[in-house]
């Protein structure tokens, strides 16, 4: 069943509850995404044209270069959904870029994420002779403005030979592809990025080239270094990627990417659908490009850092994926959301102050109080 028939057979819709009338799937979903050329974009098309071919929608991507720039059009409700990267996972906590007035701990849910063969790790342009990431020590690091995802994860994988920023040259940049070109151009030479991205695969046909230090597995002490600043990396053996010879693996660091999300502000039933069709539909973009495979309804992380939406629960529990583990990691995850934003309501209460820095600095005191009191893993702290 296709096209209209298939719309009205389901009554799919974004938005909260509503008569039946109203909940219908509207002609056309926007979505933001990573810069065209990054994987997340790829991925995210892919998935469209999916949509387009079974049940008659279009996706529209709304392409941005950082996390807020993604994460805004969901609050607005200008977007229903984001294939984000762990930028989700600072809004969640509330943290960095997220630990102002406007922001504070979003409400932000999985749908699916994917988890392939790639690495989410550290790029060094070849031409600089790094080997290992001691060696980075002294070279030219590659930053995003108002881009956490991208700025915590360098700070968080230097840790690893237990460097902090002012063991490297910091170089910032407007945006995620602005950096790589960056890198490119030889005006930094490091950057954060997917091992499959469209800006790795770019630097590597450059005249710079591309490789990716190792992050072994049985370095612990420097493991603990990494997940003491981004608790949502783990160890992972990478077959794919820019840069790399045929049949070779590398121990990389990642993390699920893209991580398609909603806000619980979208139905039940509405996601439970576009869960299901992602699912459902598998076979008609797994191929479409590098790493989408990775959204395979079998290949989820259910026990990751963040919880997924009631509706693709359902579709998950339907594709006979769904455990009681996952059921009990998802239900801790929901309830740290809850206080949360139980916290974040109080303290806007007490009139914090108005300085940007002073207002952050008190919210992550309240927001430390509140996990601690909770007696839940603080995850993020500064």
């Amino acid at each position: 069943m296709r096209g209209t028939a298939f719309l009205a057979a389901l009554g799919l819709a974004f938005g909260a509850g509503g008569a039946a009338a109203q909940d219908r799937l509207p002609a056309s979903i926007s979505a933001t995404a990573y810069e065209t050329g990054s994987n997340g974009f790829n991925q995210i098309v892919a998935v469209g044209q999916m949509l387009k071919a079974r049940i008659g929608v279009d996706l529209r991507v709304l392409p941005a270069g950082n996390d807020t720039g993604r994460m805004a059009p969901l609050k607005s409700g200008r977007a229903q959904i984001s294939a984000n990267g762990i930028g989700t996972y600072f809004a969640q906590e509330g943290v960095l870029d997220f630990a102002t007035k406007d922001w504070g701990p979003q409400q932000a849910r999985l749908i699916l994420s994917s988890s392939s063969c790639n690495g989410q790790a550290m790029g060094v342009a070849k031409d600089t002779g790094v080997k290992t990431v001691a060696d980075i020590k002294g070279k030219r690091l590659g930053l995003v403005r108002g881009s956490p995802a991208i700025n915590q994860s360098m700070f968080a994988l230097i840790a690893f030979a237990g460097y902090t920023p002012r063991d490297v040259t910091l170089v910032e940049f407007s945006s995620y592809g602005a950096l790589w070109k960056g890198i490119i151009n030889n005006e930094a030479d490091i950057g954060f990025a997917s091992t499959i991205s469209g800006q790795a695969k770019e630097a590597e046909n450059s005249p710079r080239g591309v490789v990716w230090p190792e992050f072994p597995a049985s370095d612990t002490a420097g493991w603990a270094r990494v997940n003491k600043i981004a608790p949502y990396f783990y160890p992972h053996k990478s077959t794919c990627g820019a840069g790399y010879p045929a049949g070779a693996s590398y121990e990389l660091p990642v993390y699920p990417y893209p991580i398609f999300i909603a806000y619980t502000s979208q139905s039940e039933g509405a996601i439970h659908q576009l869960a299901k069709a992602m699912i459902d539909h598998y076979a008609d973009y797994k191929d479409a490009v590098a790493g989408v495979d990775g959204l395979e309804a079998k290949r989820q992380n259910l026990t990751w850092s963040m919880p997924y939406h009631a509706g693709a629960v359902r579709a998950l529990k339907e594709a006979g994926v769904w455990t009681d583990a996952a059921e009990r990691h998802n239900a801790g995850l929901v309830k740290r959301q809850e206080i949360l934003g139980t916290a974040w309501q109080a303290f806007l209460r007490t009139s914090p102050p108005e300085d940007r820095e002073q207002f952050r600095q008190a919210w992550m005191k309240a927001r430390l109080a509140a996990l601690t009191g909770a007696g839940l893993d603080i995850g993020y702290n500064d």
